[in-house]
């Protein structure tokens, strides 16, 4: 079914509420665990903490009211003849991310990366309602908070690595710059514009002048970042024996569409051999990282052999990928109460943020 016919009842017109979709109540208070999860978030994205914070009750608030939208039912229908696949990143909230999981068991089927990857080579459709789980980034608590709670359920899951932290104590770049400009860092292309953009501004750089302006970062702070101890080898091994696959997710984790073709290349071949070196196995699945598909990173995902690729788009995908190295996942995390995760299951609240950004176009 095409991705559009995957709204129904959601109007894009400017004046007109969507059909069953009233105005949104004020946002209602969050539970102190998921202010923390907000507060971690954000430390994770770089600035913007209280906004950041506002946006996550907001954004829960609305799928919990939404999960009582006329049109659920109908969006629920729908997505049991779609795939989809859970973006999430780490593991801030256990139980939250448990009671994520325990629905899943109930209102889903959950599908391991090697089903995917067999109704690709079979041109078969996955079973209704299935569901990928897969984390970007594989901080440690994919393996302490994670692996244990789908261990419990017996749910297979999918982890993208970024290789140079791997067996290091470096924090991820994203929380480097974030440390960094909060303990007098300065760059020359950073000296102008709110702290709140600084992740949004060094994504928008050439990947050059990211590399630099981080440079400049670290030789101009006060204080050097604290380490972030990262996944070994040896976990890596420990999460592949737990039934969570290994993927790639580049090197370093730039942004690729702001790299030269040598550094694509270089990004993903360098992650593909360290991971292979490690894994004893080539890895056959990727993550771009941002999330956005690049052209130049698929043709090198088919000559190193690569099966399946992964977006985040927020969006639900067809249960016979057609497009397997564009796959879409839908963005999640740990902390999303489960009335809201009902409806990003169900393809509502990807609908409703879609229709959204339309209307205020």
């Amino acid at each position: 079914m095409p991705q559009s016919q995957s709204t129904p009842s959601i109007s894009t017109a400017r004046a007109r509420p969507a059909p069953g979709v009233r105005a949104l109540p004020p946002p209602v208070g969050c539970a102190a665990e998921r202010h923390e999860a907000s507060r971690h978030e954000a430390s994770r994205h770089g600035g913007g903490r209280r906004r950041l914070a506002v946006e996550t009750e907001q954004q829960d608030a609305r799928g919990e009211w939404l999960r009582f939208a006329p049109v659920q039912p109908l969006f629920r229908a729908r997505a049991a003849q779609r795939l989809a696949v859970l973006a999430y990143h780490g593991v801030t909230d256990h139980r939250s991310f448990g009671a994520q999981l325990d629905r899943l068991q109930r209102l889903a089927t959950p599908v391991s990366l090697t089903a995917v990857l067999q109704a690709v080579t079979e041109r078969r459709p996955l079973p209704p309602r299935s569901v990928l789980v897969t984390f970007d980034d594989a901080d440690r608590s994919v393996l302490t908070h994670a692996l244990p709670a789908l261990d419990a359920r017996g749910i297979p899951a999918t982890a993208f690595v970024i290789s140079e932290l791997i067996g290091t104590e470096r924090p991820f770049w994203w929380h480097e710059a974030d440390f960094l400009a909060r303990h007098g860092g300065r760059a020359r292309s950073l000296d102008r514009g709110h702290p709140s953009q600084l992740l949004r501004r060094l994504k928008a750089m050439p990947d050059p002048d990211r590399r630099r302006s981080l440079h400049e970062l670290r030789v101009s702070a006060d204080r050097r970042p604290p380490g972030q101890e990262q996944l070994t080898p040896a976990d890596l091994l420990a999460l592949r024996d737990g039934g969570v696959a290994i993927g790639n997710h580049t090197q370093g984790h730039p942004c690729l569409g702001r790299c030269d073709d040598d550094t694509v290349r270089a990004e993903i071949t360098g992650a593909h051999e360290a991971l292979t070196r490690w894994l004893g196995e080539p890895p056959t699945a990727f993550a771009y990282p941002d999330g956005g598909h690049d052209p130049r990173a698929e043709t090198v995902l088919q000559e190193l052999g690569y099966r399946l690729g992964f977006l985040s788009d927020h969006r639900l995908g067809p249960r016979l990928p057609s497009h397997p190295l564009q796959i879409s996942r839908l963005q999640v995390d740990s902390s999303t109460t489960t009335r809201r995760f009902d409806t990003i299951l169900s393809g509502l609240e990807p609908a409703y943020r879609r229709w959204r950004r339309q209307a205020v176009a």
